[in-house]
């Protein structure tokens, strides 16, 4: 299993798969082919269908600027090893193609190439396939025989280093907050959408008690999920589209519990576990497997960061994971107009509060349960798959077709 450094990906919004991925993938290709006078790119399925919304188009030709480039859009056609399907092509001199290549924007940043689709790190990257075990059950047999906790299990696996790397993230999540309880203006996009963090901020301040403590996390969710809109700089955790859960949890955490970084750090590895394990027996992306890929993933990771802040053993913490997934089943991918704010970004306020409810559910227990963590990723990928398409980030179904 790979390392947690692919989960977490420091970049701009507003889609880690619709504007992360395809900028990575643009970048590699121009680098490959310097000898191009200009570029054609084609776009499929999902990733067609909404990718004006998410910027698409944007962060591919940023990505080979200062060379022109032609954008085909070919969303009626899904490719069918996965529906963010991409064809760049470098256009010689005389016109002709002389180089191509299909890339596939799989979630979370993550992109991986025809025909033998290797990760695109995968051949220059050595923290690629880290971990020998890649199930929870696994982990935890081999956690019950150490003595060890996830995030002890997490530093074996990746080293000291890692820690470096996850500074880094939550430095960037703690500033994606920051900015954003600031922030004001209409959202880019043409929905005309207010940002709320600021305003839902100051009134919070005004509350006392858990009503203070509760009102805050929203904030702190609300403005990183909004930063991520106007195309700011976050964390995909796991993804750009539910960015806002893991920070709204932890900054809150942080503030109003005293929890030093040291131990947000050591949540932060657990989560991205979590997280991974997802991504690795099922999928983190939306336009794979819905909106429970997403923000679904995303409650789960900050569910068991928080049972791990709280003392949880690792039983309890798995208990808290697999209720942040479990109870987002089947959740739709249905953006209105493609962009990642209705319904994404009040979804990333709410995962916040269901992470601490899954917290408290699961540290009120022994930690013994009938369904398993990876029994709820199975399931969560089966539901997924069975979705029909028009409820997968198409834009074609549910909310997103709703009079406004």
């Amino acid at each position: 299993m790979e390392s947690i450094r692919y989960l977490y990906r420091i970049g701009y919004g507003p889609s880690s798969s619709h504007t992360m991925g395809p900028r990575s993938a643009a970048e590699r290709f121009t680098a490959a082919n310097p000898q191009a006078v200009s570029f054609r790119v084609t776009l499929f399925g999902s990733l067609a269908a909404t990718g004006r919304g998410h910027l698409t188009d944007k962060a591919i030709r940023e990505a080979l600027a200062p060379k022109a480039t032609e954008i085909v859009w070919k969303p009626e056609v899904v490719k069918p090893l996965h529906t963010n399907a991409m064809t760049m092509e470098a256009i010689g001199a005389n016109g002709s193609v002389c180089a191509s290549q299909d890339a596939y924007s799989v979630g979370g940043g993550s992109v991986v190439y025809d025909p033998v689709l290797k990760s695109s790190n995968s051949q220059s990257d050595k923290h690629a396939d880290i971990y020998e075990l890649s199930t929870m059950k696994a982990i935890l047999t081999h956690l019950d025989q150490t003595g060890q906790t996830i995030w002890e299990y997490v530093e074996e696996c990746e080293g000291q280093d890692i820690w470096t790397f996850l500074s880094e993230v939550w430095e960037t999540m703690s500033d994606s907050v920051e900015r954003g309880i600031v922030a004001e203006g209409v959202l880019p996009g043409g929905l005309g959408l207010q940002r709320k963090a600021s305003g839902y901020h100051v009134r919070a301040n005004s509350f006392r008690g858990s009503l203070k403590r509760r009102s805050m996390l929203f904030a702190y969710a609300l403005a990183v999920a909004e930063e991520n809109a106007g195309g700011g700089k976050i964390v995909t955790a796991p993804t750009c589209g539910s960015c806002g859960v893991i920070p709204g949890v932890l900054y809150g955490l942080n503030k109003n519990h005293g929890f030093p970084d040291t131990k947000i750090l050591r949540a932060l590895a657990t989560a991205g576990l979590i997280g991974t394990l997802v991504k690795t027996n099922a999928s983190i992306s939306g336009a794979a497997v819905g909106c429970q890929g997403e923000i679904g993933t995303a409650c789960s990771m900050a569910s068991g960061a928080a049972a791990q802040l709280f003392g949880g053993t690792p039983a309890q913490i798995e208990y808290a994971a697999e209720m942040g997934l479990e109870h987002h089943l089947g959740l739709t991918c249905d953006p209105i107009c493609g962009l990642v704010q209705i319904p994404c970004i009040e979804r990333n306020a709410f995962a916040t509060s269901r992470a601490l409810d899954a917290n408290t559910y699961a540290l009120l227990s022994d930690g013994r349960h009938r369904i398993s963590f990876d029994t709820i990723v199975e399931t969560m990928n089966r539901t997924g798959n069975d979705l029909p398409r028009i409820y997968k980030e198409t834009s074609e179904g549910g909310l997103a077709t709703a009079k406004r």
